[in-house]
Parts: C-alpha cells; structure tokens; sequence
C-alpha cells in the first residue's frame, strides 16, 4: 500500500495573497468617503446668522455621525448621508438622540444645504418642521430658514 504524502502548508506567501485579496474585498465593501464629507470633518463652532441672541452652536462631525449642541437641553446626535450630484450640496441627518424632552424627534429626518467658503460651513434648514429643501442661504424671501455660519475649531493635537 503507497504512503499518502503529508499534506502541505500552504507558504507565507501565499497566505500573504489571501490576506491581500481579503483586505482588497474589505475596501470593495467600504469606499472611501466622498470629498464633501471629507471636507466636513472635524468640529465648527458659530451662531445663526442675523440673530440678536447669538447663541452658540458647536457641530462635531466623526466619518457619518454628526452631533449638534448649544446646550445641554438643546443638541442631537445623527447620523448624515450626502446624495451625491446634488448642487447646492444637500445634507440628510437623521436624528438618533437628543436631549430630553427632545425624544420625538428621532427618527425624523432634517434636510440642509450647505457649503464650504474657506474655513466657515454655512448650512441653511428648516429643520424638522419642512420637508422642503431650503432653495438658497440667503434669509431674506425663505420663511422658516435656519442659516447657520460656523468657523472650523483647529484640532487641538
């Protein structure tokens, strides 16, 4: 009766190819963000244009997650998408928390435009309220419009 040969190991190097298939999979899977979400990045800090009361208002923006806050009774937690193709650039939040007395707010969806000008986001909505998309981020002829101007806060690394 013929011996069996052993089985094999397979080599490093091919156990390198199937690490690098896997990882080339992984990233199929996973697409690097859009430029405008890169662009959002970090955390802005502002108010809300011709407001007497000039609150302030911080939005800290992690890869979708996008947290809102001007106090501690006032701030949500979403998570945003970015319809692609869309001129002015639309921002789709999705509310996931917010402060108490704030909880019927999840789950509702706001819509913004927004863009970049140097290093101020300008994001203009109607909030909750509207399904309508704001048409531009002037105040005057838009009843209802939010327009907010926030400066990009340096990363303190």
């Amino acid at each position: 009766m013929a011996e069996e040969a052993c089985p094999r190991t397979p080599s490093v190097g091919l156990w390198g190819l199937c690490l690098l298939i896997g990882l080339q999979a992984g990233c199929a899977s996973h697409p690097p963000a859009p430029k405008a979400l890169q662009q959002l990045q970090g955390t802005w800090s502002g108010v809300i244009a011709n407001n007497p009361k000039k609150e302030r208002y911080t939005i800290r923006i992690r890869g979708d997650s996008f947290h809102f806050h001007r106090d501690t009774n006032f701030w949500f937690e979403t998570t945003i998408t970015l319809p692609p193709g869309k001129e002015p650039k639309q921002l789709h939040a999705t509310i996931r928390d917010s402060a108490g007395g704030k909880d019927s707010s999840v789950g509702e969806i706001v819509i913004a435009i927004f863009k970049i000008e140097e290093e101020t986001l300008i994001l203009a909505t109607r909030g909750t309220d509207s399904d309508e998309l704001p048409l531009s981020f002037e105040n005057s002829n838009d009843r209802g419009l939010t327009r907010y101007e926030l400066k990009r806060v340096p990363d303190p690394r």
